[in-house]
């Protein structure tokens, strides 16, 4: 009787299968992988946005009442929606939606044409020096919305201004902060700040756009325009419905420039101008933070009603 070969001992080791981790226990550990990932973003979110949303609705449906001689400061009592049906019958409230809307149809179309199109500029063979043309693009967003306001304001103001002066060398005066005129210079600002960082989210969604289809539409007689119209922009219309949307949604927040241009006492804005000027005011100089509370809230809701309209657009538009 013959005893087995004898085998090496790492040969055991290497033939046999390591252990099949269960399936069960893998898919136990996806949810807590999940948890850990996105636990802190939602924690900020919450922190930072559900909880002051909330808050601001809880506030606005209350209201300060002096009881008797008020010597016992106010009480807050609940107010239902009579802080909304205020601010809706509001001449102010309104007449400041009505512009930041106006603002709106002017400064979005208008940013977003000019970002298209230089990004189109850029991705185009005819450009050389790109990386240049970046910087130089990019550089206004890196400069604070405050201190752009600030530039613009003394580049607006008489006998400060060398762009007025020369204006009123040419025999031409503009009063670019005062009456109709003071809402094309704050959509300047405003453009001018902005262009750039859409420029970039344009171009790097151009980039993506895959080099044989390109060469296809030369290849069977496109020029660079036709190219770019025809070929490259349907290519990139979810990141042109982005770079919309957040335009939109910015568009809504109008403060900073108009604060600034109003603090400079020689314009047309008053400190109720659009309605986040109005809460600012009702909040800090009024103290009524109810009705602050309230038009933010507002504020919330038709931004919110205008990103959905958008995307019902969007994807009507990208159906088949």
């Amino acid at each position: 009787m013959t005893a087995p070969p004898p085998t090496h001992p790492g040969t055991a080791m290497a033939t046999a299968a390591p252990p099949a981790r269960p399936r069960a226990a893998i898919r136990k550990r996806r949810p807590r992988a999940v948890l850990w990932l996105l636990g802190p973003f939602f924690t900020l979110f919450a922190l930072t946005y559900i909880a002051p949303m909330g808050y601001a609705l809880v506030l606005s449906l209350y209201r300060e009442k002096f009881t008797g001689i008020g010597w016992d400061g106010p009480t807050r009592v609940f107010a239902g929606a009579e802080n909304y049906v205020r601010a809706l019958t509001d001449t102010t409230f309104l007449t400041g939606t009505g512009r930041v809307l106006l603002y709106g149809l002017i400064y979005v179309p208008l940013v977003i044409t000019l970002a298209a199109a230089l990004a189109l500029l850029l991705d185009s063979a005819l450009t050389a020096a790109r990386r240049f043309f970046h910087t130089v693009l990019f550089l206004p967003h890196i400069v604070p919305g405050l201190i752009a306001a600030i530039v613009w304001v003394y580049l607006y103001t008489p006998g400060l201004s060398p762009i007025i002066d020369g204006l009123e060398g040419l025999g031409a005066e503009v009063d670019f902060l005062g009456g109709n005129t003071v809402m094309l210079s704050l959509v300047n600002i405003a453009v001018w700040q902005s262009l750039g960082f859409n420029v970039v989210l344009i171009y790097v969604a151009l980039r993506a756009v895959p080099a044989s289809t390109v060469e296809a539409a030369r290849l069977d007689g496109a020029g660079e325009l036709r190219t770019a119209v025809f070929v490259k922009l349907p290519q990139i219309r979810a990141a042109m419905f982005v770079v919309t949307l957040f335009t939109i949604i910015g568009s809504l927040q109008l403060f900073t420039e108009p604060q600034i241009v109003q603090s400079a006492g020689n314009s047309s804005v008053t400190s109720t101008w659009t309605p986040n000027m109005l809460a600012y005011a009702a909040a800090f100089n009024s103290n009524d933070y109810h009705y602050a509370a309230t038009v933010s809230v507002l504020i919330a809701a038709l931004a919110g009603v205008l990103s959905f309209t958008v995307t019902k657009l969007a994807h009507r538009r990208s159906a088949p």
